[in-house]
């Protein structure tokens, strides 16, 4: 197996968790700032702005020519200033349809040095040129603080300049930071601009008067700062073209101040304006300053789905100026907030690839790929094309992938199963349409699909998901009644049997139907059963739960018995399930004998994909746990390939030439069907994150970093953004599976609903420490073994932990255990519990920040 893994150990399971880039794989970066639902403005690796994306929908490649910021330096004693663009030189191509390059962001002069560190929420640009006396470093964050979706949903970028003085004489400084009007995008012009002072600074507010309330294209934006000695103005320069050029060149250059200085200006019907902002000191010989800057936006009404409808921070906020005000008020406590969550973050004891892999991809929240409606209810594109999303709407067996919304915001989370249950479903038959129609509140047209087996039977999977970070349980007696009846509605549609195997035709996530029965769809199938049984039991149908037993227990054995090759789980293609299909891929071509687009006798990548929700909640095993790991062992030995040069993608490349990559399907030794499903050649990141997860709960380390560290060695900047993992578009929501990398590694299972909790960390568990949420707190844990000690401490950072039991791995010891919490001593009862520890505090004990739980076993 050794030789099939590309990389040293250091390379799997060293490195930093906060990945730094410099050169040509500045290029691509794009990191995205705003707010969930809220769009986003990305810094770009040089440190440019770029891709605005705040009018509530993708706008990729999006570049205000204008929107940038500068640094003017002139030293003590010397004639001549330098002025320099804030980021490095540009990159990637300088042809520009045979025009050359004309955005003033890209052809002032620029650092001649330039390095970006992602750190999420918080991105660094650093900056250095020994012709400029002045080193800089940019930071730039927008809020992201776990369980607190309000204050991560608000629009605006938080801009920090750290500068160092570090020539020998005294430098003045002007900071420029320049904004331009884009309010009512596409559809530009008729622009106003007002300069005001607030209690906490200065700024330039942004509104439009072409625009009415109530359209899509209204809304504002400003730009504010609390640095005591600024100048603001309403107008920065006359135009975009040569004259303007030249006399804000010339002004800035020699006086360091804009050409013109206005409180007020207005455009006309066809041009923007472009406010701007100057902080202004001196520094002394080696002395640090930061000079703060934020810009927020406010696009009340979004017309995504066709007809207007007023979004979540539309109704928060009055507008951009009341946006910037908060923002400026609380600006420290929303940094302090934000960096809690990351330093807990990278700092786990992971894997370096692994935790960038999490925290790369939580910036897709951040994204155009989310929205949020008037009451706060959370809707997803599966991803975003350049113009428009791709896919709609919160798509079930897309979804079904993503864990981080889940655990980090699990109100959002329960949103999106109400509103399922709510608008997807037919009440009478328990039918399901995999996609939420916009705008808000329309019915979907339930009759008009296949129902998505994958994504009906793993919505059962996620209520139960819910109800246990949550704990609540009377938000489960709300939905039950719904959530059963979409469970059961398998028996009308693809198991009529009722002998828990799945045989109907099966719609799912490679866009196509499944004849017969599969491990892929199966496993959900029994994950579900398990996950029904154990929601009927609490909420007293014992008989149901009995049903359900006994439906998983027939599927299981069947699956084992005729599913398993002693290798991988296959498919049995049966050409008589989707003879009456209305959908093309449900028919059988004339003269053929098996339905196209199947995956037979192959090896699915997913296959596992319902042991692996089972391996997280507790629910497991589904199958031979042997099986399990032989399957996985078989799917990383032939779908994985460290070098794809020899390979034919025969749709979408998503990895190529020597890049590594998990296939999503293989036929090692086997006949593949004549037409096999026809995405099966593809390379899908979030595929990679969910079996890479599954791998490492099942023990198999090393194979699973092997695909993480081939998913995020292909996004390095060179060619793909490190901060957008594409499948159907742009920042795709399968990618949030890597979260659930995190749980992996540290064994964690939480069951809010009865106060249990359990780490059994699988990697360095003698120095082991790592981030984790649920609905009521978020915080770490920490465990080390030292000199026949085993210490464990879990410290809440924000809300609360309430812990009944916790559970920890190893036999129960016959040496003594000490337990706190806080300075206080804790009496409690130690249990063996298959193979591991439990301890049981008889009334529960609440951990909360500034009280940690802290174990020592063998005092």
């Amino acid at each position: 197996m050794a030789k099939r893994i590309p990389y040293s150990r250091g390379e799997l399971f060293g490195g930093s968790p906060v990945r730094r880039f410099s050169g040509r794989h500045l290029d691509e970066i794009a990191f995205p700032l705003g707010g969930i639902g809220a769009g986003c403005v990305s810094l770009g690796g040089w440190g440019q702005l770029r891709d605005w994306e705040i009018f509530n929908h993708p706008n990729k490649g999006f570049n205000s020519a204008a929107s940038f910021f500068a640094l003017r330096c002139k030293q003590k004693k010397r004639r001549r200033s330098t002025v320099r663009l804030l980021q490095g030189q540009p990159g990637g191509s300088y042809v520009s349809s045979g025009h050359g390059v004309r955005a003033w962001n890209a052809k002032f002069p620029a650092f001649r040095r330039c390095e970006f560190e992602g750190e999420f929420p918080f991105a660094r640009v650093r900056l250095r040129d020994s012709r400029s006396p002045v080193e800089v470093e940019l930071e730039a964050f927008s809020p992201f603080i776990p369980l607190d979706d309000r204050n991560s949903s608000l629009p605006a970028a938080f801009f920090t300049f750290r500068l160092r003085n570090r020539s020998l004489n005294r430098v003045e400084l002007r900071l420029l930071a320049m904004i331009e009007n884009l309010v009512g995008y596409p559809e530009l012009g008729g622009c106003r601009n007002a300069v005001e002072t607030l209690p906490e600074g200065c700024g330039v507010r942004m509104g439009t008067r072409k625009h009415e309330p109530g359209s899509p294209r209204y809304g504002s934006m400003a730009l504010v700062t609390p640095f005591p000695d600024t100048i603001g103005t309403a107008r920065a320069v006359s135009s975009l073209a040569f004259d303007g050029a030249w006399e804000f060149w010339e002004a800035v250059t020699r006086k360091g101040e804009f050409p013109m200085v206005l409180d007020n200006a207005d455009s006309d019907e066809k041009n923007t304006l472009t406010g701007g902002l100057i902080l202004k000191t001196d520094l002394e010989p080696g002395a640090e300053i930061e000079m703060p800057v934020i810009l927020a936006w406010h696009s009340p009404v979004s017309d995504a789905g066709g007809k207007p409808w007023k979004t979540y921070t539309g109704a928060l906020f009055e507008d951009a100026w009341a946006v910037a005000r908060y923002a400026l008020a609380n600006r420290d406590e929303l940094m302090r907030r934000s960096r809690s969550f990351s330093q807990l973050l990278h700092g786990s004891t992971l894997p370096g690839p692994a935790v960038e892999a999490v925290s790369s991809q939580l910036s897709i929240l951040k994204t155009p790929t989310c929205l949020r409606f008037e009451d706060g209810a959370f809707w997803g594109w599966e991803g975003c094309s350049d113009r428009s999303g791709c896919c709609p709407g919160s798509c079930s067996h897309v979804w079904n992938y993503a864990q981080a919304l889940a655990w980090l915001f699990p109100a959002l989370e329960r949103s999106v199963r109400e509103q399922h249950f709510a608008l997807n479903m037919d009440p009478d038959s328990g039918r399901m349409c995999f996609r939420q129609s916009l705008p808000p509140g329309s019915p979907c047209n339930i009759a008009g699909f296949h129902p998505a087996a994958d994504g009906q039977l793993g919505g059962i999977l996620k209520v139960f998901r819910e109800w246990k970070i949550s704990g609540d349980n009377e938000w489960l007696r709300r939905v039950w009644p719904t959530c059963r009846r979409s469970l059961e509605f398998a028996w009308e549609y693809w198991d009529a049997d009722r002998d828990g195997v799945i045989e109907g035709v099966q719609h799912n996530t490679y866009d196509n139907e499944f004849w017969g029965p599969n491990p892929m769809i199966g496993t959900f199938y029994l994950g579900a059963l398990r996950a029904g049984a154990e929601m009927a039991r609490f909420l007293g149908e014992s008989e149901r739960a009995r049903d359900y037993d006994r439906l998983f227990e027939s599927g299981r054995r069947w699956i084992e018995e005729h599913l398993f090759n002693g290798r991988w789980y296959r498919q049995i293609i049966n050409p008589e399930a989707g003879r009456h299909s209305a959908h093309p891929s449900g028919h059988l071509h004339e003269g053929e004998q098996i339905p196209r687009y199947q995956f037979g006798e192959g090896c699915l990548s997913d296959q596992l994909i319902g042991e692996w929700y089972a391996a997280m909640l507790g629910l497991g095993p589904l199958l031979d746990p042997e099986h399990v790991r032989t399957a996985l062992k078989s799917i990383f030995k032939h779908n994985w390939k460290p070098d794809l040069s020899d390979h034919a993608c025969l749709l979408r490349a998503y990895a190529l030439a020597k890049e590594a990559g998990l296939l999503l399907c293989t036929w090692p030794g086997v006949e593949s069907p004549p037409y096999p499903f026809w995405f099966s050649s593809e390379v899908w990141c979030g595929i990679e994150y969910q079996v890479a997860a599954h791998m490492i709960w099942e023990g198999l380390q090393a194979q699973g970093m092997s695909i993480v560290k081939g998913v995020r060695d292909r996004h390095n900047g060179l060619r793909r953004n490190p901060y957008n993992e594409f499948e159907c578009g742009h920042h795709y929501s399968r990618s949030l599976a890597s979260y659930a990398l995190l749980g992996a590694f540290a064994g964690f299972r939480y069951d809010g609903s009865r106060g249990h909790v359990r780490f059994a960390p699988q990697w360095r568990p003698e120095d082991f420490r790592c981030f984790f949420s649920v609905g009521s707190g978020w915080g770490v844990f920490v465990q080390t073994r030292k000199r026949g000690v085993a210490e464990v401490r879990i410290e809440i950072e924000e809300g609360e932990l309430f812990v009944r039991c916790l559970a920890l791995p190893g036999e129960a010891p016959d040496r003594p255990v000490e337990v706190r919490l806080g300075a206080l001593e804790l009496i409690v009862q130690v249990e063996a519990d298959g193979g591991g520890t439990s301890l049981v505090f008889e009334s529960g004990v609440t951990v909360a920040p500034g009280t940690p739980l802290c174990v020592r076993i063998g005092v």
